[in-house]
């Protein structure tokens, strides 16, 4: 596989591996569960594994499941501390403007 799953495909999958539920996934991404299992199924065939165990009613991850499912859900903490930091940063940022008063009270002002 030389391309990267789809990032909607990751975090399907994701939030399905935490739920252990494709209808409480769908809920928290806000589609359908026919989207998630979509996605899910798309995500297993491209890879070329199976990721979860279905029973009625409920889902079980294969060992490669939960191999990835840890491996993922490290990453997308990463990936929330990263912006978590980065939006902390940019709004730690202040803003000058320096200008005459008539534009200030044209311009800027209510």
């Amino acid at each position: 596989m030389d391309q990267l799953p789809s990032l909607s495909a990751l975090r399907a999958f994701e939030a399905s591996a935490r739920h252990l539920s494709m209808t409480l996934a769908a809920r928290e991404l806000h589609v359908t569960p026919g989207a998630v299992s979509l996605q899910v199924r798309d995500l297993e065939t491209a890879l070329g594994v199976r990721l979860f165990e279905r029973r009625a009613r409920s889902l079980a991850l294969t060992a490669e499941g939960a191999d990835y499912f840890a491996t993922l859900r490290t990453a997308f903490r990463l990936i929330r501390e990263a912006t978590t930091a980065l939006t902390m940063r940019a709004r730690d940022t202040v803003l000058t403007v320096t200008c005459t008063a008539g534009f200030a009270t044209h311009w800027l002002g209510p």
